[in-house]
This record gives C-alpha cells, structure tokens and sequence, in this order.
C-alpha cells in the first residue's frame, strides 16, 4: 500500500467518524436497531470525550467549520493533483488553506482558540503554503508526504478540540 493510498484511507476514517457522529441523532432510513446503535456510540462519545470545547457562537460555528470543510477539499485537491501529476491543481488547492485563510479568520474566533490550538493550527497552514512553493519542483512522493504531514496535524487538532 502507498502513502498516497494510505492517506486517503486515513481522511476517509475521520470522515466518516465524524459523519456518523454528526448524524446520529438526524431520523434515518435504517432499521430502528441502527438507530439506536448509533444513538448508544453518541451518548457514549458524548459521556467519554475529553476534547477541548471552543465555545463558539452559532454564527462562529458555521464560519469555522466553513473554513474546516475548506480545508478539506484544499486536501482532497492535493491528493487528486498529486495523483494526476497536476501540479497546477495541487498549487490552487493549497494556497486555499494556506495564510489567506488564517488572515480571513474573524477575530472573535482567533479570540477564542487557546495557544493549543494555534500551536496546531498556525503550522498547518504554513505547512499550506509550503506546499504550494514546493509543488514547483518537488517530486510526487515528497508532496504527498507532506500532505500527509499536513493531515497529521488535522488528526491532532480534530483529537483535541471540538465544536459543540
């Protein structure tokens, strides 16, 4: 298995966790007994998650996890340029996420955010930005490990904090 399989597999798994989190409680279309075995995994999660609440404000919320989605397809664009060998994709992708959107961040929300949490967040999107340079000349394998060191850091950050 390569480190480009890996990756996706990994971004794959948090998705999906945090899908099913999220939904738990929305009516399915499932038998009664998935739902509530779903009901049971948030009430547990619930009941043992030990992240750090943000404490945002609605309209906070929807702005940050905005930028979260963002991000995200700033990923999922570098892993499809890095597997189409589109360097001009990965570079488009990248700069998204990178220092535009750190700059963009409303001030109410950087307020909130403990130095735990810029301490993740400041060089992951430096690590954005460095990747948009090194597209240019780098080969493949080397941009898909940093990608991969850039979703070591949304993993951290996603295992730490929670908006709730």
């Amino acid at each position: 298995m390569n480190d480009i399989t890996k990756l996706l597999i990994a971004g794959v798994l948090v998705l999906t966790s945090t899908q099913m989190l999220a939904n738990a409680n929305k009516p399915h279309k499932y038998k009664h007994d998935e739902i509530t075995k779903s009901r049971m995994a948030l009430d547990m999660t619930e009941t043992y998650d030990n992240r750090i609440s943000l404490g945002f404000t609605a309209k906070e919320k929807a702005e940050f996890l905005a930028e979260m989605r963002q991000m995200l397809a700033s990923i999922q664009g570098v892993i499809t340029g890095i597997g189409t060998d589109d360097r001009e994709l990965i570079v488009k992708s990248a700069r998204y996420s990178g220092n535009r959107m750190a700059r963009a961040t409303p001030q109410s929300i950087k307020n909130k955010t403990p130095v735990s949490f810029e301490e993740i967040g400041g060089p992951t999107h430096m690590k954005f930005e460095e990747l948009v340079i090194r597209a240019e000349t780098d080969d493949m394998d080397t941009l898909a490990e940093l990608t991969g060191e850039i979703m070591q850091n949304c993993l951290a950050c996603h295992a730490t904090f929670k908006v709730d």
